[in-house]
């Protein structure tokens, strides 16, 4: 019987570090976290005050009812989840049309379009031409001028690209071929059920995109009833254009900035949390279609 290998004292005072130095960037990262669901649920002159530290103080649900009565915020919600949900598919689809191809060593051109979709990475036309392609596209202030320009991730289709090729293998694309399969029966039969972590990544990723974006919009849209939630978000946070007019009862009660800062930590809270929520479910296959997308074919 072979005795444990000892640390020495050394080794378990490096370790010791090391973990104290990992709780205290966590509990960096998770305070500010916390400290803005805690003021979202505290009273608004509690925060004013800077009573809130951990826990809520004087809690009250005052900040979510007037967030959720407020016009504007339900329809930049309902917005940012249309743009969300459509962009995303749209940009899952066209990922794995384009990426696919590209995994297979027979695709003639495949090094010339890497080399093409690369250049797209490192230089850009700017922020005017930009605007103007938009603009002769005849899709400016509509919803497509939130999909189409973001239609297609340069960097996600080289991760679905390394992970189609180190994962679907010729042989099977051959026996396919040899049942009389066709390349898009192959692809939503047996390669999107085997690309299951992937796609995962992918979806989680144009998602995020999706629904923090907010540039696009602030150059593309004008009608306020096309604006995503990030836009309202900026309005509230940045340019304090709240309309008090829609909480007459809740102006009465608290003071002109104390609603402000309560609506600011109750809309951060709102419109982050769809995202939080969808991670867990798509954490599993994350971590595994990240790694395996991640290493060089």
């Amino acid at each position: 019987m072979h005795g444990s290998i000892r640390e020495s004292f050394g080794d378990r005072l490096f370790l010791y570090g090391i973990y104290v130095f990992l709780a205290l960037i966590g509990l960096a990262v998770f305070y500010p976290l916390l400290y803005i669901v805690s003021a979202s649920f505290s009273a608004p002159q509690a925060v004013i005050e800077g009573r809130v530290w951990l826990l809520p103080v004087e809690p009250t649900l005052l900040g979510y009812k007037t967030v959720f009565e407020h016009h504007q915020v339900i329809v930049g919600y309902m917005n940012s989840a249309f743009y969300t949900f459509f962009g995303t598919m749209m940009n899952v689809a066209l990922t794995i049309m384009l990426a696919y191809p590209l995994s297979k060593r027979n695709f003639y051109g495949r090094q010339a379009i890497m080399m093409i979709l690369v250049a797209t990475m490192l230089f850009e036309g700017g922020l005017i031409p930009y605007y103007l392609t938009i603009k002769s596209l005849g899709i400016l202030d509509t919803r497509w001028a939130m999909l189409l320009p973001q239609a297609l991730a340069v960097w996600q289709v080289i991760i679905a690209r390394t992970f189609f090729h180190t994962t679907i293998p010729e042989e099977l694309t051959e026996a396919a071929e040899l049942d009389g399969c066709s390349n898009i029966g192959f692809i939503w039969r047996v390669v999107v059920p085997l690309s299951k972590p992937i796609i995962a990544v992918l979806v989680l990723m144009y998602a995020v995109m999706h629904w923090n974006s907010y540039f696009d919009a602030l150059i593309f849209l004008k009608t306020a009833d096309l604006f995503p939630l990030q836009i309202v978000l900026r309005n509230i946070l940045i340019l304090n254009s709240v309309d008090t007019t829609a909480m007459k009862d809740a102006s009465e009660m608290l003071a002109r900035q104390g609603l402000k800062d309560l609506l600011k930590f109750s809309l951060i809270v709102v419109a982050s949390a769809p995202i939080l929520a969808i991670y867990p479910f798509v954490q599993k296959y994350f971590v595994q279609g990240i790694m395996i997308g991640s290493i060089k074919g």
